[in-house]
């Protein structure tokens, strides 16, 4: 007979997957520059929850990704945003980035881009204008939520809103204000740390402490993200009492991904050195470290 906590944990995961209206309680993690609608059709037709990351795409790229989901998948989809302030441009700071970089542009005999590409920019009316005739069935969010109205505006539309929290008092801040569930990621996760409450990195926590304390204190579903990169490491996470799952770095071994020949090669081929790095938008991210070493196992151009 199961235990009274192993019942619990099945409700638990099958209210997220009534939730969500999906099969399987995974959810593939929206990645940026690396994945389009072809990753997320392939996640959401095997009973997962696909992922459609938009936080670096023009509001007609949106639609277009959603145009051919739908096309090709009759199965729920999440769409993925950032709602960080935008900085001001600094160009003292872009001359310092390019004569830095310069090294490179020679090595590759390529010329610093003349203007800014690839910013990842906030959720905002535009962008909720353009989905809203799409209804999108989920909607998560990186660095909190949009404003109360933009959040209001969306569940308007019966859709699901899921946003990532890094502490207890982000996911706690997040419940209040309209998530309908929380994804709890661990220092262990790839991809941008979604910090949104606290700058200081001492503060976060690996992924097993903080699903356990966002589960004491929340009541919306908790999905663990972080280290969770093989089936025995989801079944552990969730004997744990996560409601769910976020996979990513796994998923970028996919023929549907994007993934360079180079970024395919550094997964497989080692356990190379990542860490926490601000270089690639500001906000801090995991990388590999060894740039030196990863620009070493490119072909060199003849």
């Amino acid at each position: 007979m199961q235990s009274q906590k192993q019942q619990d944990d099945r409700q638990t995961t099958m209210a997220l997957c009534k939730l969500l209206d999906i099969e399987k309680p995974i959810i593939q993690a929206p990645m940026a520059g690396v994945q389009n609608w072809e990753l997320a059709v392939a996640v959401s037709e095997a009973g997962g929850l696909g992922s459609i990351p938009c936080g670096m795409l023009s509001n007609e790229q949106i639609e277009a990704e959603i145009q051919q989901f739908i096309a090709h998948s009759a199965k729920p989809y999440n769409l993925n945003f950032f709602c960080h302030t935008m900085p001001e441009i600094d160009s003292q700071a872009l001359r310092h980035w390019e004569q830095t970089l310069q090294k490179y542009f020679n090595a590759f005999s390529v010329s610093p881009p003349e203007k800014i590409t690839g910013l990842r920019v906030p959720f905002d009316k535009n962008t909720a204008r353009i989905i809203e005739p799409y209804q999108p069935p989920v909607v998560s969010f990186h660095f909190g939520l949009p404003s109360p109205k933009l959040v209001r505006r969306i569940k308007s539309w019966g859709t699901v809103i899921l946003s990532s929290a890094t502490t207890v008092e982000e996911g706690i801040w997040l419940q209040e204000n309209g998530a309908d569930a929380v994804i709890a990621q661990g220092i262990e996760a790839g991809g941008h740390r979604a910090m949104f409450m606290t700058k200081d990195p001492a503060t976060q926590r690996p992924t097993q402490t903080l699903l356990h304390n966002l589960q004491q204190a929340l009541s919306v579903p908790v999905i663990a993200a972080g280290g969770i990169a093989t089936s025995n490491d989801v079944e552990r996470i969730m004997q744990q009492g996560a409601a769910g799952v976020q996979v990513g770095t796994s998923y970028l071994l996919c023929h549907e991904a994007k993934t360079s020949p180079v970024h395919r090669m550094s997964i497989i081929s080692s356990e190379k050195p990542t860490a926490l790095t601000n270089i690639f938008s500001g906000r801090l991210a995991r990388s590999l470290s060894d740039l030196e070493q990863l620009l070493s196992i490119i072909p060199a151009r003849s």
